[in-house]
């Protein structure tokens, strides 16, 4: 398939790889009505983006577009698709639509710890009301579908007997650290989704990412990936914090993005799906070697103290999902590695 559908090439490549993993799904697409929540973050683009790229060159019938987003964080995207409605909506304010709608996409929330911690109220608002808010929506709508993008920080700090860590752990969570207006308002927001399911029988599926990066974080978004591209490409040198010794496992967002729409379309209702790449735990150190060796030029690497509490002890020690639940549930297998990735997701800041 050679199509220009976007101004990046690296996103045009993606979107073409994520349409072939799903074209058995097809008829999962074709004619329905799709409301994303958070559309213009860093998931939110990308399921839009998808959803336009099917419609422009894979389906029969095209699929309706629904944009919610407050942007304040998100950054309005520029996707030219008279099926695209988009939408200035802050949802934990009650709104009406008149349109049925099949499917949810409840994406909105605020992500980045730096943001977060400047905006903690608005945080737990998205995540609780703003869910509630949704849900509501679901209910009267009669969805099909209802899928809540969660986090795998609702399991906090696990011990390395909880490493990898399956969906049935229930989580080292504090309830009043730095992270905890993300944290504990995600976990609300996963039992809120249980209970309307259990209650008014809407159909919710959730998914917990597990540090789900690519193309298309905002330049200052100060999650660690971007944070570190966006140095290393002004020569400033990469800035560990602390020992740098704490792990995660990153996951590139076309595995994250196709497995979301797998599990939308899952029979199974009321459960929760780990979604990462469990194949490459790293450390930090160890990170911030790889994105400085595919970097151009030289790059520095310097440890710092960390400048925000958030960053500090609250930071969890490791983070590796069990994603044998998943796989089980679909055909899923990551096709992208920690270098491949890093090196995509370098190369899309070097065509902005």
């Amino acid at each position: 398939m050679v199509v220009k559908s976007n101004k990046s090439e690296i996103i045009n490549q993606d979107m073409i790889s994520i349409s072939n993993a799903l074209i058995n799904l097809k008829e999962c697409f074709e004619g329905k009505k799709i409301l994303v929540t958070g559309a213009a973050g860093f998931l939110g683009k990308y399921f839009v983006g998808l959803l336009s790229f099917l419609n422009k060159y894979i389906l029969d019938n095209s699929v309706t577009i629904y944009s919610f987003d407050n942007y304040i964080t998100g950054i309005n995207h520029e996707i030219k698709d008279n099926n695209i409605h988009c939408f200035n909506q802050d949802v934990t304010i009650p709104f009406e639509i008149d349109d049925e709608i099949d499917y949810i996409i409840h994406a909105a929330g605020i992500a980045s710890p730096l943001y977060y911690t400047k905006h903690p109220i608005e945080t737990m608002d998205v995540s609780t009301i703003g869910t509630r808010n949704m849900l509501e929506l679901a209910k009267q709508k009669n969805v099909k579908g209802f899928l809540f993008t969660s986090s795998s920080e609702v399991y906090g700090d696990p011990p390395d007997k909880y490493i990898p860590t399956p969906e049935t752990y229930n989580g080292n969570v504090s309830i009043s650290g730095p992270r905890a207006c993300y944290d504990e308002s995600k976990r609300f927001a996963e039992i809120l989704c249980l209970n309307f399911w259990r209650v008014h029988e809407v159909p919710v599926k959730i998914v917990r990412y597990f540090n789900i990066y690519g193309p298309g974080h905002r330049q200052n978004d100060y999650r660690i990936l971007p944070n570190f591209i966006e140095r290393g490409l002004n020569k400033e040198p990469l800035m560990v914090h602390g020992d740098g010794k704490n792990t995660r496992s990153y996951c590139y967002i076309i595995d994250a993005i196709e497995a979301t729409f797998k599990v939308l379309f899952l029979e199974e209702k009321g459960e929760a799906y780990n979604i990462g790449n469990p194949s490459q735990e790293i450390s930090v150190n160890q990170l911030s070697e790889i994105v400085a060796n595919l970097l151009p030029g030289k790059v520095l690497i310097e440890k710092i103290k960390p400048p925000h509490a958030v960053y500090g002890d609250s930071d969890p020690k490791r983070r590796c999902p069990d994603i044998s639940k998943l796989q089980s549930a679909i055909d899923f297998v990551p096709k992208y590695n920690l270098e491949e990735g890093v090196d995509r997701t370098i190369k899309w800041y070097l065509e902005k």
